[in-house]
């Protein structure tokens, strides 16, 4: 069975960045299950995923733009020291959420001063190309339980051209 729109799959990863240095792998563990061409991964890796059946392997290179998106320096601010709590300790690298005018988006602080504090909202692999050796476990139907959540939004689940994850609102991918 080939990998398509709201198939279940299987696959075995490693994903490494651009001077080889490993960051993610579920080697030596149980494999990647996941439903196609809903926006559970980044749009490259499910387009080249997509029409592979159980046994394959490949090595794939994903662009920021099909990966986490570009670095976008938009995302990041400096806030007054004021706005946050002051009884609580903040420290560099540390994670939480933040209310914007587009709602709800997860920061990270990258720097202190005694007034102010740098928060990002990029996901920490914007902007950076992956590289994924990938193999393909299993691939199989979705069961009714696993596709009750697309049927109740009136069958909208997506793109069924481009495996882009549209939602009721278009596809970005093809404009499904």
């Amino acid at each position: 069975m080939e990998i398509a729109y709201q198939k279940m799959v299987k696959i075995h990863y490693t994903l490494k960045d651009i001077d080889g240095n490993q960051l993610d792998s579920s080697a030596g563990g149980e494999p990647l299950e996941y439903m196609h061409g809903i926006g559970s991964l980044i749009p490259g890796l499910e387009q080249e995923l997509t029409g592979k059946k159980p046994g394959d392997k490949f090595h794939s290179e994903i662009e920021p733009a099909l990966g986490y998106g570009e670095y976008d320096k938009a995302l990041v601010a400096d806030v007054p020291r004021s706005q946050f709590d002051t009884g609580a300790e903040i420290t560099v690298g540390q994670q939480f959420q933040a209310q914007t005018s587009t709602g709800p988006m997860i920061v990270k602080v990258t720097k202190i001063t005694d007034d102010k504090i740098t928060v990002d909202g990029n996901h920490e692999l914007a902007g950076k190309k992956l590289f994924f050796d990938v193999e393909v476990v299993d691939v199989r139907d979705a069961t009714e339980a696993e596709l009750e959540p697309f049927i109740n939004e009136g069958g909208c689940g997506g793109c069924s051209g481009c495996g882009s994850s549209g939602g009721c609102g278009g596809c970005s991918g093809c404009g499904e």
